[in-house]
């Protein structure tokens, strides 16, 4: 890996550890966006075969979180980091407690769309809205995990704000979704599911959201967490 991930430290040996937790956290990061991208597929495509190879890969998933925790704690352990060292441990293991909540939200719409298939559901007015809705949610995981991987706080905000544009998403499914019931009552049940897996993709973005403030958080060493996005942007912009 290259080491520019986590230049300025001192200690060549923390150094290596942090490089290989990074490389880590990059690759969980990988399998948890994949994960995302199908389950929202097999979803909107009734593809049973493919939510349940969604759901066989949580498994790796949550091994992924437990390796890397104690990696952490190792690290934690033995290098007794300080300062800047010990804000990029603490963000380490926050952002994968994120990535495991995110994977935990793929197998919910994979389960989703299993029991869509097993019903014999077919293509719904609402689903250009949910793939719209899905591009967006994984390209902002890719953008959270590529501000992670460079360290760019600028970059980490400019994700983090794209946030706002899932949760009006969301608010335009369940405007839809009121609508398709009064018109016809009998589709109550397959459009609850749609607004669940509405709901589990608007929280993916939030999560993403918040590995966007572990990277500022470890960059600029302010925990941004429950502020306003002007005052985040204060802080990124050092004002």
């Amino acid at each position: 890996m290259n080491t520019s991930r986590v230049d300025g430290h001192t200690s060549q040996a923390f150094d290596a550890d942090m490089n290989e937790i990074v490389n880590k956290v990059l690759d969980m990061g990988s399998l948890v966006t994949h994960q995302v991208e199908k389950a929202i597929y097999a979803f909107i495509h009734t593809d049973a075969d493919m939510a349940r190879a969604v759901i066989s890969k949580d498994d790796e998933v949550n091994h992924l979180e437990v390796k890397i925790d104690e990696h952490c704690v190792q690290v934690l352990v033995r290098r007794q980091p300080t300062a800047g060292d010990l804000r990029a441990v603490i963000a380490a293991i926050k952002t994968i407690k994120d990535l495991e909540r995110i994977g935990d939200q793929a197998k919910r719409i994979a389960r989703s769309a299993i029991k869509a298939a097993e019903a014999g559901a077919e293509a719904d007015r609402a689903f250009p809205e949910f793939e719209m809705m899905g591009t967006r949610v994984v390209r902002m995981l890719q953008d959270a995990m590529t501000a992670f991987r460079n360290h760019d706080a600028q970059e980490a905000l400019q994700v983090a704000l794209q946030d706002k544009a899932i949760d009006s998403d969301y608010e335009s499914i369940l405007r839809q979704n009121m609508t398709y019931m009064m018109e016809d009552p009998r589709n109550i049940t397959r459009i609850v599911e749609m607004t669940w897996v509405g709901r589990a993709i608007e929280r993916i973005g939030d999560h993403a959201r918040n590995v966007c403030e572990y990277t500022i958080y470890f960059v600029k060493g302010r925990d941004v967490r429950h502020i306003d996005d002007a005052q985040i942007e204060a802080i990124v912009q050092g004002r």
